[in-house]
């Protein structure tokens, strides 16, 4: 149950109970009243209830409107201060209307009240750290000049809660399932893991063709982990400024340590390989270098930071880069169970007449779950065209042929002659390069008007 009332009482009894309780902490607020209470400094007391920042907090738009029929509650109307006169009374009564799974999604008030149990409120919590104000803040206070920010540029910083897609959301094999387990459960318990000596864990290798899943996953993990996700693509970091390329590699480092605990995820690591077996710029060759040596310093048992590097090409790894890692995650392209239930999973809202993920499944051979999910945006935009939000199974059939239908265009081989297939009228068929075409062509292989 939830009204505007009982939101904007339970705020105001949060800030009462936060004000008086010094044992409480910004972990113990939801992370919806974080935001409207974090300045420069953090979140400090006293919290101010305000019409401002009730708003902010709880999403009604007039707070004093919301509550002004109830005889414990104030309002200053110059400063738009509002507040409880009586809160034993304002403990009653929301007592009385939330139950205790709400109360639980509030560890300052589950330590209040009774029946609540304020050890799970706290741990199911989101923690201030993976915040993305917190992010934010932490950022500017260790990464403030020019050169600084120009680094920061080539590196994607993301909070959990923004974050889309969750593990719930994903189709995972046993192997990735059972991979991502072991190593929630080593940072669950790490301080163990540290007193036995074992501290060579927690640098993965995600490997497999474009589309399946790398990214997304460990990205999904993060979001499961409340964990900061710092995304970089190798290549942008070695090549942007050619002088920095080994100072932007160890500043991309100290980013992950310093929003520690947090997942660092390294893109294009094939990078790495090419790059040491060819001519390029010595700049880019030390920026490697830079980059190995900072892989073997950092240490998810030291230094609290999940490595997760990935590649389309893991035929062109040498065993140097190999061996910096302790697990190797394969991301096949999905058989055909797994492609049903990605397809159950991607139109879980979506309205389809006769759906048979099973059938499209059996169609779909040898494509991949990012594949899988173009060809469903298509056949919803091809729908709307038609001003219909209801699907067929036939929609969803000719949104598979005309993906193929695109994707062959990236086998045309221009030299050959296979241009023709590109002038409108053309056809992109196996034979696409034949004489046989809707329209006349002139030298220049553009169509003309008849």
């Amino acid at each position: 149950m939830s009204s505007p009332e009982l939101d904007v009482v339970e705020f105001l009894l949060t800030t009462h109970v936060y004000n008086d309780d010094r044992e409480r902490d910004a972990d113990d607020l939801p992370p919806r009243y974080r935001r409207a209470f974090w300045s420069d400094e953090g979140i400090e007391r006293p919290l101010a209830a305000t019409e401002a920042t009730a708003e902010t907090a709880t999403g009604v738009a007039d707070p004093w409107s919301a509550i002004s029929g109830l005889m414990f509650t104030d309002h200053d109307e110059f400063s738009g201060s509002l507040s409880l006169t009586e809160r034993a009374m304002a403990e009653d009564w929301f007592a009385e209307r939330a139950d205790t799974d709400r109360i639980e999604e509030n560890p300052t008030l589950a330590a209040a009240l009774d029946d609540a149990d304020y050890e799970r409120a706290r741990e199911a919590n989101r923690p201030v750290r993976a915040d993305r104000v917190w992010i934010d803040s932490l950022l500017e206070e260790y990464f403030d000049n020019e050169e600084d920010e120009e680094m920061l540029d080539l590196v994607d910083v993301r909070a959990p809660e923004e974050v889309e897609m969750t593990l719930n959301d994903l189709v995972l094999t046993s192997d990735q399932k059972g991979e991502i387990e072991k190593i929630m459960k080593a940072i669950e318990h790490r301080e163990y893991l540290a007193t036995i000596g074992l501290r060579e864990i927690g640098k993965l290798l995600y490997v497999g063709p474009p589309g399946t899943g790398k990214t997304t996953t460990a990205r999904a993990l993060a979001h499961e982990l409340d964990l900061p996700f710092v995304e970089v693509k190798l290549s942008m970091v070695t090549s942007q400024y050619l002088g920095e390329t080994a100072k932007n590699v160890e500043k991309t480092f100290e980013v992950a340590k310093r929003l520690s605990p947090c997942i660092l995820f390294i893109d294009e690591f094939d990078f790495v390989a090419k790059t040491r077996n060819s001519d390029e710029h010595v700049a880019l060759k030390r920026a490697v270098n830079t980059l190995l040596k900072s892989i073997d310093e950092i240490s998810l048992i030291n230094d609290e930071v999940l490595l997760i590097g990935a590649t389309n090409h893991p035929d062109q790894l040498d065993a140097a880069a190999w061996r910096r890692f302790d697990e190797i995650v394969n991301f096949p392209k999905p058989d055909s169970l797994m492609r049903a239930d990605i397809l159950r999973i991607v139109t879980r809202e979506m309205d389809i007449e006769n759906f048979d993920p099973e059938a499209l499944a059996s169609d779909t051979e040898g494509l991949t779950g990012s594949d899988l999910r173009l060809v469903l945006r298509e056949a919803v935009l091809d729908a709307l065209t038609e001003e219909r939000t209801t699907l067929t199974q036939a929609d969803l059939e000719a949104a598979v042929r005309d993906f193929e239908e695109r994707d062959s265009l990236k086998d045309l081989d221009m030299i050959e002659g296979d241009h023709d297939a590109l002038v409108a009228g053309g056809d992109i068929s196996a034979d696409g390069g034949s004489d046989e075409h809707d329209h006349d062509h002139g030298a220049d292989g553009h169509a003309h008007d008849h």
